[in-house]
Formats: C-alpha cells, sequence, structure tokens
C-alpha cells in the first residue's frame, strides 16, 4: 500500500525522486533520462567543479549549492543528472529529486521529509527564473539560507537558468527605473543567485566542439561513418537549425542513428 500523504518514502527504493504538492509525496524514478557524464564534450572546467563538490557532499564534506547558468542546449541539466549517476556509483546513498519551480512554496515541506534522513539529496530545479510578480524566490531562501531553522545538512541545492540573476535584464532595468529606491528594489531578487556557491557558466560552443560532441556520442553507441561525411551531414544540420550546441549535436546524432539503423536503448 502507498504511504500516507506526507509520510516519507523508503529512499532505498529509488536513487531518485519527484517531488509532488497537494498531496506532498515523493515518487520514486526507477530509470533517471541521462547520459555517462564522460559523453560531456566542452563542459571541461563546470563538469569537473561539480563533480568534486558533489563528491564532497556525498562523503558528508562541506559543499555549496551549485548554479550552472547560460546558453540553452549546452549540457546544465544533461550535466546534473550525469554527475549524480557519476558519484552514486561511488556512494550509494546519494539521491537526487527534482522539484519544479511552481513548487517551491512548498519547499519546505519537501526539506522536513529529507531531515534527519540517512540518504544525502541533491535537490534539483530544472530552468529557474522569475518574473517581475513572481514570489517564488522567497520560498527558495529556505533552501539557500535555511530559515530559523537552517538547511538540512544532507541536502544541496543545483539549479539550472538561462540567466545568470534569475531574472531578465529588462526587468532589473525596469524596476531600478521606476522604483523609489532603486538601488534597493532589485537587490532582494538579483542578490539570489549571489546565494549559490558555485556559479558554473555554460557559453555557446564552436564548430569543433561541436563535432567533437556528435564523434564522441558515435564512438560511444558505435554509429560508423566517415569524417567527411559526419562533418558535411552536421554542418548542414547546424545550419538549418541556426545554432550549434550540445542539444543540437545530440538531435543530430540521433537522426543519424535512426538511419543506421542502430539502437540507442
Amino acid at each position: 500500500m502507498a504511504p500516507p500523504a506526507g509520510a516519507a518514502p523508503d529512499f532505498s527504493a529509488a536513487s531518485a525522486f519527484v517531488w509532488h504538492p497537494d498531496p506532498d509525496r515523493l515518487e520514486p524514478v526507477r530509470q533517471v533520462n541521462r547520459i555517462d557524464v564522460s559523453l560531456l564534450l566542452g563542459v571541461d572546467r563546470a563538469r569537473d567543479t561539480l563533480l568534486q563538490n558533489t563528491r564532497q557532499f556525498a562523503a558528508g564534506l562541506p559543499a555549496n549549492n551549485a548554479l550552472l547558468w547560460g546558453a540553452r542546449g549546452m549540457g546544465k541539466s544533461s550535466l546534473v543528472k550525469a554527475v549524480h549517476g557519476a558519484v552514486e556509483a561511488e556512494y550509494p546513498a546519494l539521491r537526487i529529486i527534482e522539484i519544479q519551480r511552481e513548487d517551491l512554496v512548498s519547499i519546505g515541506r519537501c526539506l522536513g521529509m529529507l531531515r534527519g534522513a540517512e540518504e544525502r539529496f541533491i535537490l534539483f530545479c530544472d530552468d529557474l527564473s522569475f518574473s517581475h510578480d513572481d514570489a517564488h524566490y522567497k520560498s527558495l531562501k529556505a533552501v539557500l539560507d535555511g530559515g530559523i531553522e537552517g538547511r538540512p545538512d544532507n541536502v544541496v541545492l543545483y539549479a539550472t537558468s538561462n540567466r545568470r540573476h534569475l531574472m531578465p535584464r529588462d526587468m532589473i532595468e525596469n524596476e531600478r527605473q521606476t522604483a523609489i529606491s532603486p538601488s534597493e528594489a532589485t537587490e532582494e531578487k538579483v542578490s539570489l543567485s549571489d546565494r549559490f556557491g558555485l556559479w558554473l557558466g555554460f557559453h555557446p560552443c564552436g564548430q569543433d566542439e561541436y563535432l567533437a560532441m556528435i564523434r564522441g556520442y558515435c564512438d560511444a553507441y558505435g554509429v560508423e561513418i566517415g569524417e567527411d561525411e559526419l562533418r558535411a551531414e552536421a554542418i548542414e544540420w547546424q545550419a538549418t537549425r541556426g545554432a550549434r550546441s550540445g542539444r543540437v549535436a545530440w538531435q543530430f546524432f540521433t537522426d543519424l542513428a535512426g538511419r543506421k539503423g542502430v539502437r540507442l536503448s
């Protein structure tokens, strides 16, 4: 029988969970959608830094909350999931819990379930950002600052965003121009990103990195294709998309694998 609403689940049942409020529950994810960390190319510094921080956390040592920000499609969320998979192989008690931005108002209740558990938890919020009338950022402070009760020692927050300060630049400028005290008007929201100990930036990739990503996928999954053919088709693919990124590289590889009759699962 399912546990009653608000009760902590059996954390040994899975390595990943998704938080759902109303009623409060953590649903286990039997198979996490991720790739091996070795396949994430062009983000070496961010990968190594996040791996080290996660190993420290999993070992019970001091570790920082992390904000992965920057260009879309460059593997921010993929890196979080891949790092969890890599470190979990070394520290089996490490869990990852995904929480949606719109559910941040209930984050205190989620932390209540995790407090005191033997396992250690990465709380993961993907595509985090706030609009001018959005008060969800206040709930996030429960994780970043802990409030009077303090953030549980067995919880760390990893978030991804396309914006370094988690809010649009035009919104920042608008509040500065219209507020009675311009500096105070944006300080509370902008300073939220300062509460992340790690800032890991992701930037658009060049053509060589883009081609190297695809070649790495081909080698890993056994897709055979000549260099000249791969280069010509990959460049044509990214030209039709108008962009180069890790996501575009994977989309091209998915199409290529299908045409070559290679299964990815």
